[in-house]
């Protein structure tokens, strides 16, 4: 299978690769196609939602095993809808129990806005109760968990979550 055909004064050229192979075809002049290969270097955005201080900050360091990655945080909900609106979010990790706009809230905003419906959410919260975790996954959370919780775990779901984006 080609990957892409160039054609040069004499003769024409096919480079093949692996049915995984991923690429984007970026740029076509005359007859030679160019890929782009997608940018493994991108630092992705995390807004991390919590009313404790603390709690954000062991969120933040949980990630920073998977390298790439910036976190912005919020306080509240309301803050949270704030910071979406301020700069592309690629993950949210989000409590329910928060003052001023539930958890809920937030996903049920973010789920029926096409701008951001896209942003995989990542519940973390206190509430252990499976009323509670339906409703949230029902609701548009990809994944649910609760504190206290594991670093390790939350860098797999974090790191899976964004491989799949």
């Amino acid at each position: 299978m080609c990957v892409f055909v160039a054609k040069t004064f004499s003769r024409t050229m096919c480079l093949p690769f692996e049915k995984s192979f991923p690429f984007e075809l970026a740029v076509c002049h005359a007859e030679v196609c160019l890929l782009k290969m997608p940018d493994e270097s991108k630092t992705n955005n995390i807004l991390v939602v919590d009313d404790s201080p603390t709690m954000r900050r062991m969120v933040v360091t949980s990630l920073s095993s998977l390298g790439r990655v910036k976190s912005t945080q919020a306080g509240s909900g309301l803050e949270a809808i704030e910071r979406l609106a301020i700069e592309p979010v690629d993950l949210m990790v989000l409590d329910l129990n928060m003052p001023d706009m539930h958890g809920m809230e937030v996903i049920d905003f973010v789920r029926s806005h096409h701008a951001y419906r896209q942003i995989p959410i990542v519940v973390l919260t206190t509430k252990g109760e499976e009323s509670s975790r339906s409703q949230a996954l029902a609701a548009g959370a990809n994944r649910y968990l609760t504190k206290p919780f594991d670093p390790r775990q939350l860098a797999d779901v974090v790191g899976s979550l964004l491989k799949a984006n």
